[in-house]
C-alpha cells in the first residue's frame, strides 16, 4: 500500500508543476499586453517624450527669429580687498538677415548670463537697414567709432566683400553686394562692429 501511495503522489506532482508554469506564462502574457497598451496609449515615462519635444520645438521656433554670433568673450579681473574677482564680458551681433541688426555687450559672473545680457542689449540697440532689390545699400557710407574707421560701398554682382566683425554685421543684417573696407589699423572686433553699425545707421530707419 505504501508503494502505491508514493507512486500516486509522484504522478500528481508534475501536474501541479504544469499548472504553475501555465500560470506564469499567463501572467507574463498579461504583463506584455499591459506594456504594449501603455506604449500605444502614451502612458508611462516614454509616452511623455513627444509632448516635451513639441514644447522644445516651439521654444526653438520662437528663438530662431534672430541669429546671433559671438564676436568676443573675455575674462575680466577686478582687485578687491579679499583678492581678485573674475567676471566675463561677452559681445555678440544679433540679426534676422532681413535688414535688422544690432550689437550688444553683456557682463556677468557667468558666461551664459553674460551672453543673455548681451542678447538683450543687442535687441534694444537694433536698427533697420532699408535694402534695395538686390539686398544692397543705396549709397556709400562711412563712419568712425573710437579708433575704428570703416567705409561701405555698394557693388552690384560682387557679393559680400568684408572682413573681421564687419562681415558678421553685414551677414546677419542681410546685406549683400557691398564692399566694406576698414580704413584704420584697429583690430578690435567690438569697435569694428560698432563702426559698421554707425555706418548703416546713416541710411537706417527708426524702429
Amino acid at each position: 500500500m505504501t508503494d502505491k501511495s508514493t507512486q500516486e503522489e509522484k504522478n500528481t506532482k508534475p501536474a501541479e508543476g504544469a499548472v504553475t508554469e501555465s500560470a506564469q506564462t499567463n501572467a507574463s502574457g498579461e504583463r506584455s499586453e499591459h506594456r504594449s497598451f501603455a506604449r500605444s496609449s502614451g502612458q508611462g515615462g516614454r509616452g511623455r517624450g513627444p509632448r516635451g519635444e513639441r514644447g522644445g520645438r516651439g521654444r526653438d521656433e520662437r528663438r530662431s527669429e534672430f541669429a546671433q554670433k559671438l564676436i568676443g568673450i573675455r575674462r575680466v579681473a577686478r582687485v578687491m580687498a579679499g583678492g581678485r574677482r573674475f567676471n566675463f564680458s561677452a559681445a555678440l551681433v544679433l540679426g534676422d538677415k532681413k535688414g535688422r541688426v544690432g550689437v550688444g555687450i553683456g557682463k556677468a559672473a557667468d558666461t551664459a548670463l553674460a551672453i543673455e545680457k548681451a542678447t538683450r542689449a543687442a535687441k534694444r540697440a537694433m536698427i533697420t537697414v532699408p535694402l534695395t532689390q538686390n539686398r544692397s545699400i543705396s549709397r556709400n557710407v562711412e563712419a568712425k567709432y573710437c579708433a575704428s574707421s570703416i567705409q561701405i560701398r555698394p557693388s552690384a554682382g560682387r557679393g559680400l566683400v568684408a572682413g573681421s566683425s564687419v562681415r558678421t554685421v553685414l551677414e546677419l543684417g542681410g546685406v549683400t553686394d557691398v564692399t566694406a573696407k576698414i580704413l584704420s589699423r584697429s583690430h578690435n572686433p567690438v569697435n569694428n562692429a560698432r563702426a559698421a553699425i554707425e555706418a548703416l545707421r546713416q541710411i537706417s530707419k527708426k524702429r
